[in-house]
C-alpha cells in the first residue's frame, strides 16, 4: 500500500539530508549571519554542540511578520524562482536549514531587525511551536539549538564522541573566518574561548591565530586578476608542506568548498617544488561569475560543479605559479640543537692544531651519518642536531657564479661549494635532472619539434572519458608532437612523439598524462602537455654515486644556475641546500 509519508517524517528525512552533525548546524546558521550582514558572529557550544549549540550576530535580523515563515520548508529570502539559481550570490537559498534544524533539535530564536522597537522570541521542539512572544533585545538573531537528534536516536547513535565533533566545529569555524577576515568571529566551547578575530579585515592576522608564526612567516601573497575571475589570498612556501590536504582551503564568491579540480590545480603549481605525497598550504579567496558555477549539487552546499573547469583549474594554476616565480627559494639547513641528531666525522688528520685557526683557512671535509645510541660508537663522534629544512631567500645566482669554489665531493653523489660565507650542497642527480627538463622544455615551446615516427605505433586502450579527453585536445597533442588516431573501439594507435624525447616507455607517459589530464579538468593547453611531457622525460640525468669529474660538474652547477628556478627538481626535491658560515661556527664554539 503506498502512502503519503507525514510532515513529520518528511522533514526529519529532509534534515538527515541537511544536518549531518553539530558542525551541519553550526555551517547553516553562521552562514545565515553572513549573509545578514553581521560584523559581529559569536559561536558556543557545549559538549561537542550535542548538548547546546547557541551562534549570535548582529546582522540585519528578521521581521517580526516573518519568523514563523522561515522556519517553514522551502521558505527563503534569497531566490524566487528557478533562473535565480543561475546566479546565486549568497551562502544559502535552499529555506531548508532552519526547518531541519528546528525538525531534530529543540529550536530557540531570538531575532530584531533595526526598524522593530522590540525583538520576537520563538520556541520549536522538533518541529512543533511552543511559544511566539515579544522582548527587549539587541539588533541582530541569536538562535539556540539544545540536545541534537533527541528525537531520532538512530541518527544520534552514529554522532562521534563530544571532543571529536566539537573538533568539527572548531575546524568549521577557522575555515569562515579565513574567508571573513572584515568580520569578528568568537568561538567558545564549554565556556573557554578557543578563537577570536578581530575583523580588522588582515587575512594574516587570522593565520597566525590559527596556523602560528612559523607558517605565516612563510607565506607567499596572491592578488590575481583576469577576466574570467580574481584570486587573493596567501599561499605556503614548500617548507610547510604537509602529508594531507588539510592545509589546502580555497573559496569561491565567498563559499567554503571542496573541488578536485581545485586541489589539482593548486597542486600542480608546486609540482617541482614538492616531493610525491606532499601538499601545500593555501588560503584562497575567489571570485567569479555565479552563472559559471553551480552550487546546487549536494544540501551540504559544499559541492560545486564548474561549467568550464579547465579555465577555473588554468586560472588558478597560473595565479599560484606567478606568486611562487616571484620567490628564489634554497632550502637553508640550520645547525641548531633541536631537531634529528646526527654524527658529524670531521678527518682529524688535517685539523689544525691551533683552535684559534682563522675561519678561511683550508676547508676539512666533514661526512653527515645517523647518529648511533650512544653506547654503540666506536669514535669520537660528535653529535649534533640538523633541523628542519627552512628556506633563504636569493643568494647563489648565475650571475655571481664566477666567484664560487667548487671544493668536492661526497658519497659520490653531492657537490660541496664555497660562496660568500656559506657552504652549499649540490645534488648532481637533481640538478642535472633540472637542466635537463628546462632544456627540453624550452625546445619544445619554441615549436623546435619534430615528430618520431613510431613503426609499429603503439596501440592503447582508453576509457570513455579518457577517450573523450583525447579527442578534445588532438590538435593540442599535434602541436606538441604527437600523432593519435582512433584505432577502434576504445583503442588508440599512437602513431609519432616528439622526437626530443629520452628514450623511454611510450605506452606509459602518455596513458600518465592523460590520466593527469582528467584529473585536472579535461582540455589543457600545449604548455601544460610540454610541462607534463618533460617532468616525466627526466630519465637520462645522471644519478647519484655515478662519478664525475671535476671539470664536468663544473659546468653542471653553471649550467644549473642559469636555469628560470634552479633551486628545485621537476619533482619538488631541493637541488641545493645551504649552511652559513655563522651556523657552523657557532657549532663549534667560536661565537656563541
Amino acid at each position: 500500500m503506498i502512502k503519503v509519508l507525514s510532515k513529520d517524517t518528511i522533514d526529519k528525512i529532509a534534515a538527515g539530508e541537511v544536518i549531518e552533525r553539530p558542525a551541519s548546524v553550526v555551517k547553516e546558521l553562521v552562514e545565515n549571519s553572513i549573509d545578514a550582514g553581521a560584523e559581529s558572529i559569536t559561536v558556543e557550544i557545549k559538549n561537542g554542540g550535542i548538548d547546546l549549540i547557541r551562534v549570535t550576530d548582529n546582522g540585519s535580523g528578521i521581521n517580526c511578520e516573518e519568523v514563523r515563515t522561515a522556519f517553514l520548508r522551502h521558505a527563503t529570502g534569497k531566490i524566487t524562482n528557478a533562473e535565480d539559481l543561475n546566479s546565486i550570490s549568497s551562502l544559502g537559498f535552499r529555506g531548508e536549514a532552519l526547518s531541519s534544524i528546528a525538525a531534530v533539535t529543540r529550536t530557540e530564536i531570538i531575532t530584531k531587525t533595526r526598524d522593530n522597537v522590540t525583538a520576537i522570541r520563538y520556541c520549536i521542539d522538533g518541529g512543533m511551536e511552543l511559544s511566539y512572544e515579544e522582548i527587549g533585545a539587541p539588533d541582530g538573531t541569536t538562535i539556540i539549538a539544545r540536545n541534537l537528534f533527541y528525537n531520532v536516536p538512530a541518527r544520534k547513535k552514529f554522532l562521534k564522541t563530544p571532543a571529536t565533533e566539537g573538533a568539527h566545529v572548531a575546524e568549521l569555524i577557522e575555515k569562515l573566518s579565513l574567508s571573513n577576515p572584515e568580520i569578528s568571529f568568537r568561538f567558545i566551547s564549554n565556556g573557554q574561548t578557543r578563537l577570536f578575530t578581530s575583523g580588522n579585515g588582515s587575512l594574516k592576522d587570522i593565520v597566525y591565530q590559527i596556523y602560528g608564526r612559523d607558517i605565516t612567516g612563510a607565506l607567499v601573497d596572491i592578488s590575481y586578476n583576469s577576466d574570467k575571475m580574481s584570486i587573493a589570498g596567501v599561499v605556503g612556501k614548500p617548507e610547510v608542506c604537509r602529508p594531507n590536504r588539510n592545509f589546502e582551503n580555497y573559496y569561491i564568491n565567498g563559499r567554503y568548498i571542496r573541488s578536485s579540480i581545485i586541489s589539482k590545480a593548486i597542486e600542480d603549481a608546486y609540482e617541482e617544488r614538492l616531493m610525491q605525497h606532499q601538499f601545500p598550504f593555501a588560503v584562497l579567496i575567489m571570485r567569479t561569475n555565479p552563472e559559471c558555477m553551480d552550487v546546487n549539487v549536494h544540501p551540504t552546499k559544499m559541492d560545486v560543479r564548474f561549467s568550464k573547469p579547465y579555465e577555473i583549474y588554468d586560472e588558478i594554476n597560473k595565479a599560484i605559479k606567478a606568486a611562487l616565480n616571484e620567490s628564489t627559494l634554497i632550502p637553508r639547513a640550520d645547525l641548531s640543537d633541536a631537531g634529528t641528531t646526527y654524527d658529524i666525522i670531521g678527518d682529524r688528520k688535517n685539523e689544525s692544531e691551533n683552535s684559534d685557526a682563522k675561519s678561511d683557512s683550508a676547508p676539512v671535509t666533514t661526512f653527515v651519518r645517523p647518529a648511533e645510541p650512544f653506547e654503540t660508537r666506536k669514535d669520537n663522534a660528535v653529535p649534533v642536531k640538523v633541523e628542519q629544512l627552512s628556506f633563504s631567500e636569493s643568494s647563489i645566482t648565475h650571475d655571481n657564479a664566477p666567484s664560487f669554489r667548487l671544493i668536492g665531493q661526497v658519497f659520490a653523489t653531492y657537490w660541496l661549494i664555497e660562496y660568500d660565507n656559506k657552504l652549499y650542497i649540490v645534488d648532481q642527480h637533481a640538478a642535472h635532472e633540472k637542466i635537463y627538463y628546462e632544456r627540453l622544455l624550452k625546445q619544445l615551446k619554441a615549436n623546435e619539434i619534430t615528430s618520431q615516427i613510431l613503426n609499429p605505433p603503439v596501440i592503447i586502450t582508453l576509457t570513455d572519458t579518457e577517450a573523450e579527453i583525447v579527442k578534445d585536445n588532438l590538435e593540442t597533442f599535434r602541436k606538441s608532437g604527437y600523432e593519435i588516431d582512433h584505432f577502434g573501439g576504445n583503442e588508440y594507435a599512437i602513431r609519432a612523439i616528439p622526437s626530443n624525447l629520452p628514450s623511454i616507455e611510450k605506452a606509459e607517459l602518455f596513458n600518465e598524462m592523460v590520466t593527469e589530464f582528467a584529473a585536472g579538468g579535461g582540455r589543457k593547453d600545449v604548455e601544460s602537455i610540454l610541462s607534463r611531457t618533460a617532468t616525466m622525460a627526466c630519465k637520462a640525468a645522471i644519478k647519484g654515486g655515478q662519478n664525475i669529474s671535476f671539470m664536468e660538474a663544473d659546468i653542471l652547477l653553471k649550467e644549473l644556475l642559469r636555469c628560470d628556478n634552479p633551486y628545485c627538481c621537476p619533482h619538488g626535491r631541493p637541488t641545493m641546500i645551504e649552511f652559513t658560515k655563522q651556523d657552523l661556527e657557532k657549532k663549534f664554539k667560536r661565537i656563541v
